[in-house]
């Protein structure tokens, strides 16, 4: 989740949002939708073979919430697992990745996206972290998979990560439980679309915890309309409530697996 830095014109809106939740209001709804226990409770993730840290509990990690994984991370990690979410040989970029779980997963598949650019806010503690992830589980990339990092701030420029693409964009978006922060929506919303390639089979795909309120996740569906999006939500047939992954998680067994994966509400957009 990310709360950016807004340009000034859109500082009213956060200034009058009164739906508006702060970094410890919103941990503290997820941490209360999962019985007060933290997503993940080791100092280092494990996902299978992989080997994540979150940011420092400090300064912008802090603020911004970097310094947690939460449910979405960990649903898009068994989708990728289950083959769910194909992206051999296409463009890839993650925003707002914190650990990158998601991203650093799909390059170890065996048929792996041509390149993954994982990204967050342009913070040292948070880039830092970002790096030292891509860098320690780097043997486990699937030869043809280029991984890569940016820092980048929502609504900003998008042409230097649209250069890992040689301008084409990119065919898969990644949003991971970053839509509880109503005021961002704008700036996120037109980054999504400056970074999606022209093609009828470009794809958003977005999971928020949910904890996040669902007027919260209408508005932003809402923007997207308006921005040229359509989105449809995929529910869970009663099978899929369980946890299907194989990979060994932390610890973790598979009802507390399935807890975090059922706190998670998920969309597919494209251009309408």
């Amino acid at each position: 989740m990310r709360p950016n830095l807004l340009p000034s014109q859109f500082l009213p809106l956060y200034i009058r949002n009164e739906r508006m939740s702060g970094p410890e209001d919103i941990l503290n709804d997820a941490l209360e939708f999962l019985g007060g226990n933290k997503v993940v409770e080791d100092e280092v993730i494990t996902y299978g073979d992989l080997r994540l840290t979150v940011a420092a509990k400090e300064g912008k990690a802090n603020t911004l919430l970097a310094d947690h994984l939460f449910s979405p991370g960990l649903f898009f990690a068994e989708r990728i697992e289950r083959g769910l979410l194909p992206a051999h040989e296409l463009n890839v970029v993650e925003l707002g990745a914190g650990c990158a779980l998601p991203s650093l997963l799909m390059s170890t598949v065996a048929s792996p996206p041509a390149i993954i650019v994982v990204t967050d806010y342009p913070d040292p503690g948070i880039l830092g972290n970002l790096t030292r992830n891509v860098d320690r589980n780097s043997h486990l990339v699937t030869p043809g998979c280029t991984v890569r990092w940016c820092g980048y701030d929502w609504g900003t420029d998008a042409a230097p990560l649209l250069m890992h693409t040689e301008g084409r964009g990119y065919d898969l978006v990644i949003l991971s439980d970053l839509l509880h922060f109503h005021s961002s929506h704008p700036v996120l919303i037109a980054s999504a679309g400056a970074l999606l390639a022209r093609s009828p089979d470009a794809r958003v795909h977005v999971a928020a915890g949910n904890y996040t309120k669902p007027d919260v996740c209408d508005d932003f569906l809402r923007l997207s309309l308006q921005a040229g999006f359509v989105f449809d939500e995929i529910l869970p047939s009663d099978e899929e409530r369980e946890w299907m992954g194989t990979s060994a998680v932390s610890g973790l067994d598979k009802m507390g697996l399935a807890t975090r994966k059922g706190a998670c509400r998920y969309w597919v957009g494209r251009r309408g």
